[in-house]
């Protein structure tokens, strides 16, 4: 039986303009499915357009944020035609849900949290009372983990774990179609990373989400709770495919590069040497018309600085953007793996 497909996204290419009339192409020609019951991790390191496709995902641009061409398709409705006022009315909250970074901050100091449930609500039920609202976020909470005494509690009176998880709770309390949540689980310390984890795992187990987008610069934290991760780049998707194919078999050079720079406790991979990537991304006010990978690139050829490289798919939904044939990567990454096992038995 095949799957209902909660998010689609078509070729969407997004911008921030300059208070200097520059234009910065953040999202560059991004297209992606998000099936119900799926999680997709997006990963990347810091600059390279994974906040501001969540936020261009969401449909509604705020300057210096605008939509130039693409398609997103949500739950069968194209939100990409709609007006501003009808997404805000009609998608966000209900439909796509996204919880930004440094969620906690996103609470009100001034109102107890049952205050700022009540405006999240209310604002696309005007006609629930206040007991249905209280009703409703308690059973919520209380399903997901969170002691009801929250709700009557201030922002202040919240540890920073208790913030964040009492924000995603906030956040799918319409039960919406998609979450996005933007490194949700950066500036805690272990023990909270761990509760928000598992909240946002329980959110589907539960039935508050049909499907989630979980963003993060740390591959290896995708492993452990999404199904599907893609690779951006300096704006463009170099590699996807599933968990577990990215992070214990990555193609891209990027993709491989990003693994080898990150300690990985999993077995397997916690041996690796870890290795840098040198250089810095593009600038994407004028970036590099071929592959813009090329310049930090230690497989780069002549021919990858010549013309605009596509995803190759190579079976599935994997698919990565690079000139290099599939086995000649593989045999490349190959050798390298024996030469290594030289130099440490040689030690």
């Amino acid at each position: 039986m095949s799957k209902v497909v909660m998010l689609e996204v078509k070729g969407l290419t997004t911008k921030y303009i300059t208070r200097f009339q520059e234009d910065v192409y953040a999202v560059d020609h991004v297209s992606l499915t998000v099936e119900e019951g799926r999680s997709l991790g997006i990963a990347g390191e810091s600059g390279c357009g994974k906040s501001t496709l969540a936020l261009s995902l969401m449909g509604y641009y705020f300057p210096p944020l605008h939509y130039m061409s693409g398609e997103i398709i949500i739950d069968g409705r194209t939100i990409t035609e709609m007006e501003p006022d009808d997404i805000r009315r009609e998608i966000l909250g209900t439909e796509i849900a996204y919880i930004p970074q440094a969620a906690m901050n996103a609470l009100n100091p001034t109102q107890k949290v049952i205050d700022f449930i009540e405006d999240v609500i209310q604002a696309h039920d005007p006609y629930k009372t206040k007991k249905e609202i209280y009703d409703l976020a308690r059973k919520s909470f209380e399903v997901l983990g969170l002691p009801a005494d929250v709700l009557q509690k201030y922002p202040v009176e919240l540890s920073g774990g208790m913030k964040q998880r009492t924000v995603i709770a906030t956040s799918v309390i319409l039960s919406p179609k998609v979450l996005i949540a933007d490194e949700p689980s950066s500036a805690l310390d272990v023990t909270s990373q761990k509760m928000v984890i598992k909240m946002l795992k329980n959110l589907m187990e539960y039935g508050f989400i049909k499907s989630m987008i979980f963003i993060t610069h740390e591959l290896p934290l995708l492993y452990n709770v999404t199904d599907d991760i893609m690779v951006m780049y300096a704006g463009q998707i170099v590699e996807k495919g599933t968990a577990q194919e990215v992070v214990f078999d990555p193609l891209h050079p990027y993709a491989k590069g990003l693994m080898g720079s990150i300690i990985v406790p999993e077995k397997g991979l916690r041996e690796v040497e870890l290795a840098a990537i040198p250089g810095v991304p593009p600038n994407l006010k004028n970036p590099p018309a071929a592959c813009r990978f090329a310049e930090r690139c230690k497989y780069v050829r002549a021919e990858c600085e010549a013309n605009p490289v596509p995803l190759h798919y190579v079976g599935g939904g994997r698919a990565y953007r690079c000139i290099l044939p599939e086995k000649e990567l593989r045999d490349i990454y190959a050798k390298e793996a024996r030469t290594r096992e030289v130099h440490e038995h040689a030690r």
